[in-house]
């Protein structure tokens, strides 16, 4: 299976916003991707940069005009708690059968904590990221809760810092000094195109994430949440508890699965999936494959991005309501080919990002309103016929 991914009618599509809407106050009008050119390490020596906003507001505006009833899609999922329950029995039966019942040989341990603990782990940062969209239950303090009770499984206080920096991303996406998921300037510049300097580098991928958001607070002056405090002592109990029922060895086991699920396996090729550019102009791509079946359709990044109100159930839904939009945009069919192709091509690598002044953020989204009033008043000259 391929590792990417253009639709037949995307050539046909650029050539189409190329020309543009005569007289549209954005040049990326219909689809709303941009005209930089991706960066290649060893070619380039900085991520890409783009001179607008990023495009996922204004497509969503521009679907919702076009299909109304994509706002039935918003809400919350209740299974998703469910999910959580099961996935914490799972992990802390076998943390309880390696450190009380059974001491297995190491291998057995490694496998058991890649396939089943990596797998689980992944689906609990899910959970996690589901959570922090308030898509679990509509009031907030409980998809806190939410939050807290997914991070049993994880020894490492994650659920409530992930949700200040997450919604930061959403909010200033590809923003310099904004987006604390951008890598940092070592990654880019010492990494480059190195295959191995990537293996290495994805292997620390779970490190990387907690260093960046400690960056961004360092830098910013930020000081920890009070969920975020909360976060950090419900773990250390939870930690302390594990221990008891199940052993040094049991804790070991999810600390091992944390590392796992979030570096070399499949599921975590998300992180590159998501916001590593593959081709000019586009930022963000989508996983369309069976892995997004254990994964809660995680893989849908461009659909999550537009509609941040739509419950992981619901995505597939979405993309088939508006499938004259993201059928045209590039997508990934394969995780593991996403893997590979990241690690073994020299043309792509950790500055493989796309980054935006700040004023240039803010001047693609006074264009917004602009847009929104071009189009009205392009609908009202519109005639209307009667049968």
């Amino acid at each position: 299976m391929p590792p990417f991914v253009e639709s037949e009618e995307k050539d046909n599509s650029l050539r189409s916003r190329k020309a543009g809407d005569e007289g549209h106050p954005d040049s990326r009008h219909p689809l709303y991707l941009g005209d930089w050119k991706r960066s290649i390490p060893y070619v380039d020596e900085d991520f890409a940069r783009d001179n607008m906003d990023e495009p996922h507001l204004k497509r969503k505006h521009t679907i919702l005009r076009e299909h109304p009833e994509v706002e039935k899609l918003y809400g919350t999922d209740i299974r998703t708690l469910y999910v959580t329950l099961a996935i914490n029995v799972v992990q802390l039966s076998i943390a309880y059968t390696f450190g009380k019942v059974w001491t297995p040989p190491i291998y057995i341990f490694a496998l058991v904590a890649y396939f089943i603990g990596g797998t689980l782990t992944g689906m609990i940062g899910v959970i996690i990221h589901e959570a922090c969209h308030c898509l679990v239950f509509k009031t907030k303090w409980m998809n806190r809760y939410v939050g807290l009770f997914a991070n049993i499984s994880l020894p490492v206080p994650i659920a409530q810092s992930f949700r200040r920096y997450h919604i930061e991303h959403h909010t200033w996406q590809g923003v310099e000094g904004m987006d604390p998921d951008l890598p940092l300037d070592w990654e880019k510049s010492l990494i480059r195109g190195n295959a191995l300097s990537k293996f290495l580098w994805i292997m620390i991928y779970p490190v990387m994430y907690v260093v960046r958001g400690a960056v961004m607070q360092h830098d910013r002056n930020l000081t920890p949440s009070k969920w975020e405090i909360i976060n950090v002592i419900f773990t250390i109990c939870s930690d302390a508890l594990i221990v008891y029922f199940c052993g040094w060895r049991g804790l070991v086991y999810l600390l091992t699965s944390l590392w796992f699920g979030y570096s070399l396996h499949p599921g975590a090729a998300h992180f590159v999936q998501e916001h590593y550019t593959f081709d000019d102009g586009q930022e963000t791509y989508s996983y369309y494959g069976i892995l997004n079946i254990p994964f809660m359709n995680i893989g849908y990044h461009n659909e999550h991005h537009d509609f941040q109100k739509i419950p992981w159930s619901k995505l597939p839904a979405l993309r088939a309501t508006a499938k004259d939009y993201y059928d045209k945009l590039s997508y990934h069919t394969s995780w593991l080919m996403v893997h590979y192709k990241f690690i073994s091509q020299p043309s792509v690598g950790p500055q493989s990002r796309v980054i935006r002044t700040y004023d240039d953020h803010k001047k693609g989204r006074t264009l917004l309103g602009k847009m929104r009033a071009y189009d009205l008043s392009k609908k009202a000259k519109t005639p209307v016929t009667t049968q």
